[in-house]
């Protein structure tokens, strides 16, 4: 099938770039439909990009009477909004969820992705509360930006803010728009896990859950049926994603091993812990005398990632991939889990990157002789790393 753009337009100067990346959209065999802000027609006509991209051009809210509800209707059929430039007004009124013009009005009403490219002055660009915007609708949306490059601008001064090429933002929206893992069910686990030591004690690890996450809404937005085991976290369940609730460690396997016979692949992510108390208490510990010590016995969890290499073990399908989260000497902790896990992939990665911020530096090693190191990288970008790994892997079995 076709893949439907919808592109829509704000009015900054760098609108101009906008009939190229229309250009490159129809280029690429995608259909584009474009809308535009008022401002922006008076930077870029729409009978330029109605030409190129040989459709009508929408941009006011209120044209000729029309029996459909064309807000919702023009992103009704599109697979991914692309918004360039995205000036900061845009960006303010998005995030605060105002729908004054036709733009703002399909941008709320649409349900798919959305990649934007910010254009703006460099101090409008640096100022917190156009970060703030583009946080609130990364994090409560999951809206994709292409960041803005830095070089001389319209105003005349130099510095960040100048629209990325559209050679720079159709990459990143032919990621958006693959789908090349349809058809495969894939299963991530995430998180923690809490064991608990009383009604209100628990042991527990500093995972918040964004790495698996990053995967599963990779993943899905990629083809994917995927099914997320989730230990508590406080991030919401990705799109097209299935959630699986799972406290425990005992929760995560079972909930992992009555659905892993079925799954093409499986992301192991979750920081599982390694130890429970042995006999976890039905009402509160009292703390007793001040100087009187108290012993929690911890029994061993069970290995998931193990359990399933053992399970599987010489089987193409699923593609087990783990993750070794360490302090030091990551290749080689990676490279040794590759063997005693049973996995076909291990990710490796240090504690002081993966908790909590969203950059990683990791190394990728297989059971084919692959070793890469990625650099410095966002839990995004290493979530389609790691799928597109994995695709290629199965596309290879698949010719076998």
């Amino acid at each position: 099938m076709q893949p439907f753009v919808l592109l829509g337009v704000t009015g900054g100067i760098a609108a101009y770039k906008s009939a190229e990346l229309c250009r490159l959209f129809v280029k690429e065999g995608y259909a584009v439909q474009v809308v535009m802000s008022r401002a922006a027609t008076r930077f870029i006509t729409p009978l330029t990009l109605e030409t190129l991209s040989g459709r009508p051009v929408h941009v006011r809210m209120f044209g000729s009477p029309r029996s459909r509800v064309e807000h919702v209707e023009l992103g009704a059929q599109a697979n991914l909004l692309v918004v360039a430039p995205a000036t900061a007004d845009y960006l303010a009124r998005c995030a605060a969820g105002r729908a004054n013009d036709l733009i703002a009005a399909v941008t709320l009403a649409f349900k798919g992705k959305v990649l934007a490219a910010p254009a703006m002055n460099t101090n409008m660009w640096e100022n917190p509360v156009t970060r703030r915007n583009m946080d609130a609708l990364s994090s409560l949306l999951g809206w994709q930006f292409v960041q803005p490059g830095s070089g001389e601008l319209a105003c005349g001064s130099t510095g960040p803010g100048r629209m990325a090429e559209p050679g720079e933002i159709l990459v990143a929206a032919k990621q958006l728009l693959r789908r090349d893992l349809e058809g495969l069910k894939i299963l991530v686990s995430a998180g923690p896990t809490v064991e608990d030591i009383d009604p209100v004690r628990f042991i527990s690890n500093r995972s918040s859950g964004r790495m698996g996450y990053a995967i599963a809404e990779a993943a899905s937005r990629r083809g994917a049926d995927v099914t997320l085991v989730s230990g508590p976290v406080s991030l919401p369940c990705p799109q097209g994603a299935r959630l699986v609730p799972a406290r425990s460690a005992l929760d995560m396997e079972r909930a992992v091993g009555e659905r892993a016979g079925s799954c093409d692949v499986i992301v192991m992510t979750a920081a599982v812990a390694d130890f429970r108390p042995a006999e976890p208490s039905d009402h509160k510990l009292k703390k007793g005398k001040a100087e009187e010590e108290r012993v929690v016995r911890l029994v061993r969890n069970p290995d998931i990632l193990a359990g399933l290499g053992k399970r599987f073990a010489g089987a193409r399908r699923p593609v087990l991939v783990g993750f070794a989260l360490e302090t030091e000497d990551v290749e080689a902790a990676a490279v040794s889990k590759l063997k005693t896990k049973g996995a076909h992939v291990i990710v490796g990665n240090l504690a002081r990157d993966a908790f909590g911020g969203d950059r990683n530096e990791a190394v990728i090693v297989d059971d084919a002789g692959l070793r890469e190191s990625t650099g410095p990288v966002t839990k995004s970008a290493l979530a389609e790393l790691i799928l597109s790994l994995v695709a290629a892997r199965l596309g290879r079995a698949a010719r076998e």
